[in-house]
């Protein structure tokens, strides 16, 4: 197996662009090869079978989607409050959408995953990973609620992101203000 670290970001990083554009079917070593400009066959140096090219993907979305440490430092300095819990959902609604083809790609691993028992062991961990991350943001920041709320939000803010990111149900509603309503509904009566 390559051992390029460099190299082997540069074909995560390439498979994710596919992913987002051509969906799971359109995902091939040939096609991640394509889009990384390196010569034939490389992709299939580094992930040797479909089911490691997927599990790399879904290791590397994880660290391209990953909080910027300064950014959770100077929240985590902050008053718990519901207006502290606002701004990290809102944070996290900025970083996901600031690179909306990565989010796709996410939705399209996930949706593979339902399909592939192996994916799903890889995918699993790493979004579980990213859940425990978040509840121990929560606890640390003396947050109201815990794990549940914070389960919540992730159901909710899944389920914004895809209608962001996608075809719209054209609510009309301003996104600040429905992750506003997300915290005040699903924190703050854990709050009282």
């Amino acid at each position: 197996m390559a051992r390029n670290p460099e190299r082997r970001i540069l074909l995560a990083d390439a498979g994710l662009r596919v992913l987002a554009a051509a969906g799971a079917r359109g995902l091939t070593h040939r096609g991640v090869d394509a889009e990384a400009g390196v010569p034939t066959g490389t992709a299939s140096n580094y992930y040797p079978s479909r089911a490691a090219l997927l599990a790399g993907l879904a290791e590397r979305i994880f660290d391209r989607m990953a909080p910027d440490p300064a950014v959770l430092a100077d929240l985590g300095r902050r008053e718990p409050s519901l207006a502290l819990m606002t701004d990290y959902l809102r944070y996290i609604v900025e970083r996901t959408t600031r690179e909306p083809d990565l989010t796709r790609a996410l939705f399209e691993l996930r949706l593979e995953a339902s399909r592939r028992p192996e994916l799903r062991r890889a995918l699993g961990d790493v979004l579980r990973r990213g859940y425990a991350d978040d509840v121990a943001f929560h606890v640390a920041a003396g947050l109201p609620g815990g794990a549940f709320e914070v389960a919540l939000l992730h159901y909710a803010v899944d389920g914004l992101l895809l209608d962001q990111l996608t075809t719209s149900v054209d609510a009309g509603f301003d996104v600040d203000q429905v992750v506003s309503a997300l915290v005040s509904r699903l924190v703050g009566s854990a709050a009282g």
